[in-house]
């Protein structure tokens, strides 16, 4: 009886990934398409909002703080989890993709690891953070970098791969409420 329950929640959660990444995605409303990703398992906090045409991959795995703020067409691949502190910042178009293909695999293989960003991060626009990368707390990452290591806290990182370039010097005591409507 487990074994189908557990067949039963797997095709339920998965049914509400394909609903929300081709319906719920599009629709011009912040607390409907949370309340949709909260009913399938996801955890976002109070005050965030994840703009339109945002893709969901392992919609389970996906924690994300207070007052967090993810741009349009974001794709979140949380098939290895992933946790998104408070007060971040993602810019449109970034993406986290929780896993890769083992090139000398006869069969394909894959591995899932954890993605991590800490609280008061910015993340800009169509960079991309891949598997097992931790993005330490108050640290940026410049536009359209790719984040192979882990950023430590308040560092500046950009290119590709991400390199430090500078440190940041903010207090971090902003907390980014930005939900517009029809957004």
């Amino acid at each position: 009886m487990n074994k189908v329950r557990t067949k039963l929640h797997a095709v339920w959660v998965h049914f509400g990934e394909v609903l929300y990444n081709f319906v719920f995605t599009h629709v011009p409303s912040h607390r409907f398409r949370q309340a949709m990703l909260r009913l399938w398992g996801a955890r976002i906090g109070k005050d965030s909002a994840i703009f339109r045409g945002t893709t969901v991959l392992g919609i389970t795995g996906i924690d994300i703080g207070d007052a967090s703020v993810i741009g349009f067409r974001c794709l979140l691949d949380a098939r290895g989890g992933l946790t998104i502190g408070d007060s971040v910042v993602i810019a449109s178009d970034v993406h986290f993709i929780a896993g890769h293909h083992l090139p000398n695999s006869d069969d394909f293989s894959y591995i899932l690891a954890p993605i991590t960003v800490g609280d008061h991060a910015w993340i800009a626009s169509r960079s991309m953070v891949l598997a097992n990368v931790d993005i330490g707390r108050g640290a940026v990452i410049g536009a359209c970098s790719l984040v192979r290591k882990d950023v430590p806290e308040r560092t500046i990182a950009a290119g590709i791969p991400a390199k430090h370039i500078a440190d940041r010097r903010s207090n971090l005591s902003y907390r980014p409420v930005y939900r517009p409507k029809f957004f």
